[in-house]
């Protein structure tokens, strides 16, 4: 696997090798060895969703002590992954990276504690998989408000499909980070 580092310390987007002939491909996703030697991380539970087309998820994390550090893929279709610092001491707090994972360029992308997630579907069906440090407890989920002002992230569309949650996260102006 290839590891490239992002402008945001910490996030990093992993190419796993493809092995592609006439048959179709394989690769392997996730080797407990190899990973835990690159990142330091355990990870506990795996999580799935399904989407329809512009849908949104997020922008999700949750607060220590159960802050968690993901690990996502695209099996199948398209999406438009973002990632928040919500780091106060860090340089890039408040600013985001976003990248397209899809099935088909089979990149990964890892993000650590510390910063909040969320991702827009891009094709109907599309099912993203991902991996997390920490089990889900319900106590401690975050979320921010997809088209907050200040983190001004371009998701390409006016108004995604939407749970009630996430259409009344916090705005980050009010938020205090505990990261």
């Amino acid at each position: 696997m290839q590891i490239k580092k992002t402008p945001l310390e910490g996030l990093l987007i992993i190419q796993p090798h493809v092995y592609q002939d006439d048959r179709g491909y394989f690769m392997e996703t996730y080797k407990h060895k190899q990973w835990y030697a690159a990142l330091g991380v355990d990870f506990v539970q795996d999580n799935e969703s399904l989407s329809k087309k512009d849908t949104l998820r997020g922008l999700h994390f949750q607060n220590p002590p159960f802050a968690q550090d993901k690990l996502v893929r695209v099996v199948r279709g398209s999406i438009l992954d973002v990632a928040i610092d919500l780091r106060k001491d860090s340089p890039t707090y408040g600013q985001h990276y976003k990248l397209v994972l899809s099935a088909t360029n089979a990149l990964q992308f890892f993000i650590p504690k510390g910063f909040a997630h969320g991702f827009l579907s891009k094709e109907d069906n599309t099912v993203v998989s991902y991996k997390c440090s920490q089990y889900y407890h319900a106590d401690s989920e975050d979320s921010l408000r997809w088209n907050d002002k200040t983190l001004a992230i371009d998701w390409g569309i006016p108004q995604p499909l939407l749970s009630e949650k996430d259409a009344v996260a916090n705005f980050f102006a009010t938020f205090n980070s505990p990261f």
